[in-house]
Order: structure tokens, then C-alpha cells, then sequence
């Protein structure tokens, strides 16, 4: 494996630190174990630094005309796609997720490599951009940070920071249309290019039945037809699944995760956690100790509820400390490749690279030699709570035999003419040692890809069984996991769902 390359100067370790939560939570998708995450990670970032410094140099050296090149994130999230395409040729494949497997050798996969005007046109277009519109459509869009933290990292000004982000909007859409127009595409797209110019402008526009047909059947107008159409909300996932081919939404998701779980609940002001507030030096101790003052309040609040009870059940100060003792979420113990010049990320601190959490461990009264410690979960994952409403339930929870051992929530997402993505959730009142939960589909959908949990599917029933790194659920706490499938005419809810055998009930 090779050595990673040290930050040149303060702007290159910032950028250090930055990127690579985004690689390792790519990373981790692509493969199927967590060391194995951690080398394709590190042999990515390796390259990817290499063409960004390539890149640059070729443009300082030049007449000042900038190079075409992707934004560093994406960049490196392709470096990471590359790696994992040269693991598969070198009889590494083993290692790499196996429907990535399946994608590296399909059609699909030979678009990102082949000639450039039959490339994703969300991947030209965002090429096209100048290299600031385009950082900034990718960490608004892709990375899901709020805009003033945007525009803090870019320079720009927070209160016209919205205003150029609609500009960058409209810029990608005149990029990908006329992309989209010089794709080699047979008589009957063309037909099509200028009508889905039309319909895709206006949120009012109604898409004619032959247009809806055409669109059902050709993927390149499918997929152009996303890119252009900006008031549904679909923007994000045809910017990264132009960019990143295999896993796109599940990469979307997890970095949606990502940010609210680093900025936490009431965050989305723009306040970056990172750097604190520049406007007030003092709001990072201030949020702190209020953060402190928070969990002692309700630490102590669950330690005297659980004293009072009359059958002493520990399962709410178990979920507590489950919560308090997690690791990083960016992955298995690993820090960014090397320290920045500014304060370290919440993720970066958490561990050692030897992948031992930072700070000790208190141990656990209900702890024995034969109980597993909760893996670590990669970035954006979902796991236990520390909210007062969880711990309540936690406290709560029926015995086992009683009615309803979990409550679930089922999220449609986003949904498309053949496809869509949807999330569910279900809160535990009892710890579990694994997990598997199962529904049924009515309308004959069928599960594609799922992320957060392993999928099978017989007939109409789906079962979701826990990976290594998330099996592991304290009483009151959530599991969640997602996935993309295909429907046609009806796509009703799922019904029927239950956890380890057991009906649960719908939140």
C-alpha cells in the first residue's frame, strides 16, 4: 500500500482533512469489510492528490487558461471508483462490494471511460463550470452543507451566497442541455431533445404520454432529463450519480447523514463546528459546556428514573452509554491521512490510527467476555439516539412477549418513472445482538441495491439482515438502512414488517 503524500502547504492540509471523510464513506461502499475500505480509501486519496496537484501545476505552467477538471471531492470520489476498477483487474475483486463487481464489467460502468461525448452529461457539465461555481454546486448539492458554511469555505459572501447558488443551478442546466444535444443519440432522441428542454423548465409543465414513454425506456434522455429538471429536488442525485456512477444515492444519503450528525440538531444556521463561528470566538466553549450541562441533566435524570423502578432495569442507562461510547463514524478508527493546520474534525479526533477511540472507555456493569462491543459504522450511518424521547423509550420498552417489540417508519425518498429510493427506520425496545427485519411489497417492486444492511428477496417478501458493523442496537436506540428499487404502475408502500420474526408496529 502505498505511502500517502504529505500537505505541500496549510491550504493543501485543509483540504487534507476535507476530503477525506467523503473518500472513506465512498470507499466503504464500494468494498465489503472495513480493512478493506481502509486501503482502497487510502490508494485513492494517494492518486487522486496526485492528478489535483497535476491539474494545477498544468494550469499555473499554461497561459492561464484553467485546466478541465472535476472539483477536489469528486475528483477523488472517481480516483476512489478507478482503484477499485484496477482491484478488480488485478484479481483483487474479492474485496470490492459484489454488485460493484457486477457494474465495473457492465455498459454502464464503460461510459466513464469511453469516448467523452458519450460520458454522463452531469459529468461534463460540471467539468465545464469554472472551477468555484462547480465547488460550490458540489458541497451545496452533494455534500448537503448548509450555505453559509459554503460560502465561509469558498470566500464568498454569505448574504449573495444563495443568489450565485441559483445562478450555478441555471449554468449546469445550460451545460447539460447542451451536452446533452451534442451526445450521439438516434433520430428518435434527438426528436425528443428539444421538447424535454421545454418540459423540464417549468415546475407547471405537464410531460406529454409519448415523452413519458421515451423517458421510461432510453436511460442517457432519463438521465439528462434529471439534470435539467431543478425544482424537484432531484438535482443532488443526478449530480453524483452522473459523477460517481456505481452507489451514487447511497453516497448522497450517508453525506446527508454526515452533516447533520456533525452539525447536530438546530445547526443548520450555518455555524461550522469545525472552526467555530467567526463572528463570536466564543460560541464553541459556550455551545460546549451548554452541550455538557445538557447531558448531565439527562444522564442523571435516567439514572434516578432507573433507581425508582421497582425491578431495577438498566436498559435505559445501557443505551446512554452505548451512545455516549461510540466511535467515529467516518469508519474503523481511521484518522485523515494527515493533521491539518487548523482544528481537528470531530471524526479525526475520535480515534488514534491504531484504531483506538480516543480517551477511556467506561466499562459496562451488564459487559461480559462473551458480549461483542458495537463495531464502529462508516460515515454516515444511523445509530443509537441521545435524545431525552429515545432514552424515555428505552425505559418504557415491554417486556419480551409484549405486543410490539420496535415501532418502524417506512420514507419514500425520491421516486422516478421505473425506480425509486426509500429509507426505513425502526426503533428497538429491546438491545439486540443482530437484527433482521422483513417486509412485503403489494405491487411487485423489486429491491436493486441496498446500503446499511445485506438484501434478499423471495417473491414479494424483502429481509434485511444486519452487517458487521451495525449489528450490535442498544434498547430505545434506531437501525436504519436504505435502498433503490424498481416498480411499475403502483408503488405502494411495504406492509408487514417485523424484527427478528416479530411484528412491529408503524410509527
Amino acid at each position: 500500500m502505498p505511502d500517502l503524500p504529505s500537505p505541500q502547504d496549510a491550504t493543501e492540509a485543509a483540504l487534507f482533512s476535507e476530503c477525506w471523510d467523503a473518500v472513506l464513506s465512498y470507499a466503504d461502499l464500494c468494498t465489503s469489510g472495513s480493512a478493506a475500505a481502509a486501503q482502497l480509501a487510502r490508494e485513492a486519496f494517494a492518486r487522486g492528490i496526485r492528478e489535483v496537484r497535476a491539474a494545477e501545476a498544468a494550469t499555473v505552467r499554461g497561459t492561464g487558461r484553467r485546466s478541465s477538471r472535476l472539483p477536489r471531492i469528486p475528483l477523488l470520489l472517481t480516483a476512489v471508483r478507478g482503484t477499485a476498477a484496477a482491484w478488480e483487474e488485478a484479481g483483487q475483486g474479492h474485496r470490492l462490494d459484489p454488485d460493484l463487481r457486477l457494474w465495473l464489467h457492465s455498459d454502464r460502468a464503460a461510459r466513464y471511460t469511453g469516448p467523452p461525448l458519450e460520458r454522463p452529461v452531469a459529468l461534463r457539465a460540471l467539468r465545464d463550470l469554472q472551477q468555484a461555481d462547480a465547488e460550490l454546486l458540489w458541497l451545496a448539492e452533494a455534500e448537503a452543507l448548509p450555505l453559509p458554511l459554503v460560502a465561509r469555505r469558498l470566500g464568498l459572501d454569505p448574504e449573495t451566497a444563495a443568489e450565485e447558488l441559483d445562478q450555478v443551478r441555471g449554468l449546469f442546466r445550460d451545460r447539460c442541455h447542451r451536452n446533452h444535444l451534442d451526445s450521439p443519440m438516434d433520430a428518435e432522441c434527438r426528436s425528443y431533445a428539444r421538447l424535454l428542454d421545454a418540459v423540464t423548465r417549468s415546475p407547471a409543465s405537464d410531460t406529454p404520454d409519448d415523452l413519458s414513454r421515451h423517458l421510461a425506456t432510453c436511460a442517457p434522455c432519463a438521465e439528462a432529463a434529471a439534470c435539467l429538471r431543478l425544482h424537484d429536488g432531484g438535482l443532488p442525485g443526478a449530480l453524483v450519480g452522473g459523477v460517481v456512477g456505481w452507489g451514487g444515492l447511497a453516497y448522497l444519503e450517508r453525506r446527508r447523514r454526515a452533516a447533520e450528525a456533525r452539525l447536530g440538531t438546530g445547526r443548520r444556521d450555518g455555524a461550522d463546528p469545525e472552526h467555530g463561528d467567526p463572528a463570536d470566538g466564543t460560541a464553541g466553549a459556550r455551545l460546549a459546556r451548554n452541550g455538557l450541562l445538557a447531558a448531565a441533566v439527562l444522564v442523571s435524570g435516567l439514572a434516578l428514573t432507573v433507581s425508582l423502578m421497582p425491578f431495577g432495569d438498566t436498559d435505559a442507562e445501557s443505551a446512554v452509554r452505548s451512545d455516549t461510547d461510540r466511535r467515529s463514524v467516518t469508519g474503523p478508527g481511521l484518522p485523515p491521512p494527515t493533521a491539518s493546520t487548523g482544528a481537528p474534525s470531530p471524526s479525526a479526533s475520535a480515534a488514534d490510527p491504531s484504531g483506538t477511540p480516543a480517551g477511556p472507555r467506561k466499562p459496562s456493569a451488564e459487559h461480559t467476555p462473551d458480549r461483542e462491543e458495537p463495531a464502529p459504522e462508516p460515515q454516515g450511518t444511523s445509530s443509537a439516539t441521545s435524545s431525552a424521547t429515545s432514552s424515555a423509550t428505552a425505559t418504557a420498552a415491554p417486556a419480551p412477549g409484549g405486543p410490539s417489540p420496535c415501532r418502524v417508519a417506512y420514507d419514500l425518498v425520491n421516486q422516478w418513472p421505473d425506480g425509486f429510493q426509500a429509507t426505513v427506520t425502526v426503533t428497538t425496545h429491546e438491545p439486540l445482538d443482530s437484527w433482521r427485519v422483513g417486509f412485503s411489497f403489494r405491487d411487485g417492486q423489486r429491491v436493486r441495491q441496498m446500503w446499511d444492511a445485506t438484501a434478499s428477496q423471495d417473491g414479494s417478501r424483502v429481509t434485511a439482515t444486519a452487517t458487521d458493523y451495525n449489528r450490535t442496537v442498544p434498547a430505545g436506540a434506531e437501525l436504519a438502512f436504505g435502498f433503490l428499487a424498481s416498480w411499475r404502475g403502483t408503488n405502494s408502500p411495504p406492509s408487514g414488517f417485523t424484527l427478528n420474526g416479530r411484528s412491529c408496529a408503524k410509527a
